[in-house]
């Protein structure tokens, strides 16, 4: 997640002679579905072509997917690829200082600081023309839902009884049947396949997509356990049973589920009927 570039080469175009308008290349999707298609180029991030764009901005897809923060894509895509007006329109020091805050530690996870170029203090205050952020309008309008830890990755077992399995679902409140597989590597970036079948959960007011989005949120910041999950390209699939406590989502137990493996079928057949001690 390393970035290059400078804001404040923004400073110095004279718009309209200096930049132009060009078609959001396909490439760079975090940007797509946020409004607008065109954007100016040079961008505030100092990147004078479309292969510059591409090249620097592939890491910080990466992140996007995480949805780290609801204002992350609106942030970055107001630098890689700003908005066809007739003046640039910075990113407000507030949206700056709430997706940092939330997003900086996912990019510790994957051993990245907040780049410099990113400094939140080089962005305007709020009282200034720039993007602000709507994060408590936000919280009012929608759900704000558990967050992945950044975490140590809990070790796969591959040898339990379904007696065992039980404890394990008496002590955690959620439990969810993973089936990941790698993609092949874009532009160096590894992807997965993710597909989340909710089954057997103590939810509380989890709704099953929520928890389904939430578990594919844990694997992508938590990317060091997924690669050790995924050491081929033929699927596998796991079962991932944790608590979400004082809004914070955490991985406990991994199994994996094998075909010939009737204990994990045993245990989720029987926890319909089983009472906890």
């Amino acid at each position: 997640f390393a970035l290059s570039g400078f804001l404040s080469v923004a400073a110095g175009f004279d718009i309209g002679l200096s930049t132009k308008c060009v078609v959001i290349p396909k490439e760079l999707d975090m940007c797509h579905k946020i409004g607008y298609s065109e954007m100016r180029l040079p961008n505030l991030m100092g990147h004078t072509s479309m292969g510059e764009v591409i090249l620097k901005s592939t890491t910080w897809q990466h992140l996007a997917h995480t949805d780290c923060h609801p204002h992350l894509r609106t942030f970055l895509c107001s630098l890689f690829a700003p908005v066809c007006l007739d003046t640039f329109i910075h990113p407000c020091r507030s949206m700056c200082v709430a997706v940092r805050d939330s997003c900086a530690p996912v990019l510790a996870c994957h051993g990245h600081p907040w780049p410099h170029s990113l400094d939140c203090d080089r962005f305007p205050a709020d009282e200034d023309m720039c993007l602000a952020s709507l994060t408590k309008e936000y919280k009012h309008l929608h759900k704000v839902l558990p967050k992945p830890a950044c975490q140590a990755c809990p070790a796969v077992e591959e040898f339990f009884t379904h007696k065992r399995v039980l404890e394990v679902f008496c002590a955690n409140n959620f439990a969810v049947k993973v089936k990941l597989s790698k993609k092949r590597a874009v532009f160096g970036d590894q992807e997965y396949n993710i597909e989340c079948q909710v089954e057997f959960i103590t939810q509380g007011s989890l709704l099953p997509y929520e928890t389904q989005s939430m578990i594919q949120q844990w694997l992508l910041i938590n990317e060091n356990c997924t690669q050790r999950m995924t050491l081929t390209h033929r699927p596998m699939v796991y079962l991932l049973v944790g608590n979400i406590e004082e809004g914070v989502i955490l991985v406990n137990q991994v199994y994996r589920w094998q075909r010939r493996d009737s204990q994990l079928a045993l245990a989720t057949q029987k926890w319909r009927y089983h009472k906890c001690l």
